[in-house]
């Protein structure tokens, strides 16, 4: 499950997401050059291969390791993309392009956000959209939504199968797993599955606090929420975390975790990216990112693996979330000047990367130096997280593994 949000100003457009997906799905940040390509060419997708475009735009994209496409993503042309799982009484393709697939070719392929659209839609109704989209369950499967936004303007794209609507954002707008165009939605939704993913509790309580939002780091704020009154996760028997936009695993029916978050603000005069590259920004840093300048984050699998950004996230996120009220303050408190500072005026992502580690291999030896700590989580939590830690292999938390400082690529 996911949220986005676009936040239409007068010179500029914000915007920001969460992707939630399986705990153990690292998600990683992909660089990608702009490339030219002959005549007839073809492209394989994650399910299925299509005809190839001459020229792709460079894209800078947070994916899931296995997936070709990408949940958020942007290009060389300021174009940012976010996708959102649906759930409507269209019929579910066995096969197809994934809404991840959609969004990547949009941003390879597309200079603006109508355009991007307009690829979107024509895509879908050449090929449809379909296929397996879940890692631990490979059969599940959905329709999506999008916001495309670009320096000028952010649009929606609702889909149920082949069907689209489109809705132009005035000031606030955030879309989550749930159909929200009027009318489309009324048709298309599938009300069942769409409350099993408490997408309208997310949107609703994203679109309230992004009405007071003026600047990036304030988007921030709203992808760690953890819902009004809270500064930790509230679990639900059904859904876990999923009643708030920071999302954490370990409900019966509906299990996601946010496993990347993204911030934008796009302007005519420039485009700045801020990016995770890790799970659960409520103990992430954000760090600058640009399509051009790429970064070694290593190369995750859903297994343990301490030579790559996301797991080492990781060392801090699952030592510390199973009773975070002694160690999330003192996190927020060492993050918030080099967040700010980041926010105001990025530096170059390699210099940013590089602090960011540093930062990292501190908490990761904070965390771990507490020692045994008791897990104030359900048992329906505690069990959950018990058997993704085994299937990744995941280390004890007393074992402290060596540091790597992640560098910038040639």
């Amino acid at each position: 499950m996911c949220d986005t949000i676009a936040v239409v100003q007068q010179d500029r457009v914000l915007f920001a997401k969460n992707s939630d997906r399986d705990p153990n799905e690292a998600q990683i940040l992909d660089w990608q050059p702009r490339q030219e390509y002959p005549a007839g060419t073809t492209l394989r997708c994650t399910w299925i291969e299509i005809p190839q475009v001459r020229t792709t735009h460079a894209v800078l994209l947070s994916r899931p390791f296995w997936i070709w496409g990408a949940e958020m993503g942007a290009n060389e042309h300021g174009v940012v993309i976010g996708n959102e799982a649906v759930f409507t009484r269209a019929t579910y393709a066995k096969t197809g392009l994934t809404g991840m697939d959609l969004l990547r070719l949009a941003l390879e392929r597309a200079a603006d956000a109508q355009s991007a659209a307009d690829v979107i839609v024509g895509l879908l109704e050449t090929h449809g959209q379909g296929g397996g989209c879940g890692h631990e369950h490979r059969r599940f499967t959905y329709h999506n939504s999008f916001l495309i936004a670009d320096p000028t303007r952010a649009i929606v794209l609702d889909t149920a199968g082949r069907s689209w609507a489109t809705q132009d954002v005035r000031g606030v707008r955030s879309i989550s797993n749930v159909l929200s165009i009027s009318g489309f939605a009324e048709r298309h939704s599938d009300r069942v599955k769409t409350w099993a993913g408490a997408g309208r509790l997310r949107r609703s309580r994203t679109e309230c606090l992004a009405q007071q939002v003026s600047k990036p780091a304030e988007l921030a704020a709203i992808l760690r929420d953890h819902g009004e009154g809270r500064a930790c996760p509230h679990f639900s028997f059904f859904h876990g975390g999923l009643t708030a936009p920071c999302v954490h695993a370990g409900g019966l029916i509906a299990s996601s975790q946010t496993t990347g978050s993204w911030i934008s603000e796009l302007s005519p005069a420039g485009v700045r990216h801020w990016a995770t590259g890790t799970a659960a920004p409520c103990v992430s840093l954000f760090k600058p990112v640009a399509v051009n300048e790429p970064i070694d984050v290593g190369a995750p699998t859903d297994r343990f693996d301490e030579t790559s950004l996301w797991w080492r996230g990781e060392q801090v996120h699952r030592r510390i979330i199973g009773n975070p009220g002694g160690f999330l303050p003192r996190l927020a408190l060492e993050r918030l000047p080099l967040e700010c500072s980041w926010f105001a005026d990025p530096p170059d992502s390699k210099e940013a990367f590089r602090l960011a580690a540093q930062m990292n291999e501190r908490w990761i030896e904070a965390a771990a130096s507490q020692g045994p700590v008791v897990d104030s989580r359900p048992w329906f939590v505690r069990g959950y997280w018990r058997k993704r830690n085994a299937r990744a292999g995941f280390p004890n938390a007393g074992r402290r593994p060596q540091a790597r400082v992640l560098a910038p690529t040639a």
